[in-house]
């Protein structure tokens, strides 16, 4: 019975993870975004706020979502300190 209630949970879990792949798919081709240009616009991002902060990379998280009638670039990125300049 235990077994039984594990698969309803684990295929509970990947049914949601599948759907949220299929959305980001399906906005990214909306807004005519490939994921290449999806990995260098991350680059992009990375370069930029390292300047100022120090993230962690393996947690950030970018994607497309909708919004209304638009799409909104969303971005989660763990900052671990910041970086003072002199």
């Amino acid at each position: 019975m235990l077994g039984s209630l594990m698969q309803i949970f684990r295929s509970e879990k990947s049914g949601k993870v599948a759907k949220k792949r299929l959305q980001m798919v399906l906005i990214q081709d909306r807004a005519n975004v490939s994921p290449e240009v999806m990995a260098q616009l991350r680059d992009d991002i990375i370069q930029v706020i390292s300047k100022y902060m120090v993230i962690d990379k393996t947690d950030m998280e970018i994607s497309l979502e909708n919004v209304d009638d638009s799409v909104a670039l969303v971005a989660n990125i763990p900052v671990q300190n910041m970086k003072h300049h002199k």
